[in-house]
């Protein structure tokens, strides 16, 4: 997610009302969050599949947040909680920008452990499409799935994105690189 060229701060995208459905409820992280969020975010499945590092503490929890909120306030992303009662974190979902033109945006979640399994990761990209889609310029939404992550690559084809033959994209993920494919979803398309 780093480098993700933003619109600016006046972008609908990032200010129109937070999506409910589906049984969800999103919201922003706040920094009473932060015990929610290590506890969600400190475990090794987020520590291999996201560009989150373990160990991910309370001071990284609250630092997550306070970077979440400028990178709203800038136009670059949208980092919601997922939750199903408004109050208790379960997972996150992302929205920023993927393409300096604003044609793109990129998705990506992560829900914690104790939550998986429930259809949380895929209703909560269901519920972001139309926000994402929102601004008339977005022409396609895309996941980036390392190859071997079988469970975001299900959600991705649930929520109907399909794979691309376009190149692996490598984001440096200190202390390693991963090579991720790109699955898109085009204006228009059913999910």
């Amino acid at each position: 997610m780093a480098g993700a060229a933003g619109l600016g701060h006046d972008d609908p995208m990032f200010h129109t009302p937070l999506p409910a459905g589906e049984g969800l409820q999103l919201r922003e992280w706040t920094e009473a969050d932060a015990p929610a969020l290590s506890a969600l975010f400190d475990e090794p499945e987020m520590d291999r599949w996201t560009p989150l590092r373990a160990p991910f503490d309370e001071t990284a929890a609250r630092a997550y947040v306070i970077r979440a909120h400028e990178r709203r306030a800038a136009g670059q992303a949208l980092q919601l909680a997922i939750t199903t009662d408004g109050h208790t974190p379960m997972g996150e979902v992302l929205l920023f920008v993927a393409a300096g033109d604003g044609s793109e945006v990129e998705l990506a979640y992560g829900i914690g452990a104790l939550h998986r399994r429930r259809g949380l990761a895929s209703r909560a990209v269901r519920l972001m499409l139309p926000h994402a889609f929102h601004d008339a310029r977005v022409r396609r939404a895309l996941l980036r799935i390392e190859p071997d992550n079988a469970a975001s690559a299900a959600v991705a084809r649930k929520t109907g994105f399909q794979l691309t033959d376009e190149p692996p994209v490598i984001r440096e993920n200190e202390p390693r690189s991963v090579t991720l494919q790109t699955w898109e979803l085009r204006r228009g398309a059913p999910y």
